[in-house]
């Protein structure tokens, strides 16, 4: 069965009973294509503050024990190879800690924290630890972008990543000014948006910007189904390089590109 999902344009599945009215936390939302994502799954989704609508998650304290999960993106722009270095503010590292924070408050069953590549480690007291590396083009996408997300859990679970697909071959869009060239359309398309998508408030370059900064649709959606589907840590052998793709008995990584992320790693402590 399908359904037409209220503010957005086209058909999506019906929600994963599973996880129906399950409260997750989102925060550093924007305009929260992460959060979307884990409603279409079937999450409720509760949004934090974020400074596009004029909160500050600084000033937020959630109530503990009441939320499932807690999923965010906290801003990246020191950690991102499109700034090369350029910003000297320690803005990102003060957004991870508050992420640490509303985490440590909040007491969720798990949380989820998507990022850039070179985003630091984040491990917070009481949970265990896993680091995904992710591309669009693996949720069906045409850009060849690259996401990370890294994941706790109270309980020992972790997420299996069973996905994959033939690389990117369009230009990436971000919020920094790559694919600009490309329509609205387009722009939107790439970010797995329906067709009509828009967001009229906003000035076309800030329109821009906030859905640049977004995850791709079909990848949150994707990662909302995988933690959905998590699972005993013990009950699948998955990569040392923590990416959460499953392996045999007699491999250690799951492809070449986690061994050298592996040994990156190591030498980086």
């Amino acid at each position: 069965m399908r359904l037409q999902q209220l503010g957005l344009p086209g058909v999506v599945e019906l929600p994963d009973m599973r996880v129906s009215g399950q409260l997750v936390l989102s925060l550093f939302p924007g305009i929260d294509l992460l959060g979307r994502g884990f409603e279409e799954v079937g999450f409720c989704v509760v949004r934090g503050p974020d400074l596009i609508f004029g909160g500050d998650v600084r000033g937020f304290t959630p109530p503990a024990g009441r939320f499932t999960g807690v999923i965010g993106g906290p801003p990246c722009q020191e950690f991102s190879r499109a700034k090369n270095g350029m910003v000297r503010s320690d803005y990102g590292g003060e957004m991870l800690a508050e992420f640490e924070r509303v985490v440590l408050v909040a007491e969720p069953d798990w949380w989820l924290m998507e990022n850039v590549e070179r985003v630091p480690d984040v491990k917070i007291d009481g949970y265990n630890w896993q680091r995904l590396d992710v591309w669009a083009h693996e949720f069906g996408l045409k850009q060849r972008r690259l996401r990370h997300f890294q994941f706790g859990s109270k309980h020992g679970m972790a997420l299996v990543f069973r996905r994959g697909g033939a690389g990117g071959c369009e230009p990436v869009v971000t919020a920094s000014g790559r694919g600009s060239k490309t329509t609205w359309g387009r722009f939107c398309e790439a970010q797995g948006l329906p067709v009509g998508f828009d967001i009229p408030a906003f000035k076309r370059s800030e329109a821009r910007r906030a859905v640049g900064n977004g995850v791709p649709l079909p990848m949150a959606r994707g990662m909302a189904e995988i933690v959905a589907g998590m699972v005993p840590a013990g009950s699948v052998d998955l990569c040392e390089c923590c990416c959460g793709r499953p392996i045999s008995k007699s491999q250690t990584y799951a492809r070449a590109a986690c061994r050298m992320r592996a040994m990156r790693r190591r030498k980086s402590m």
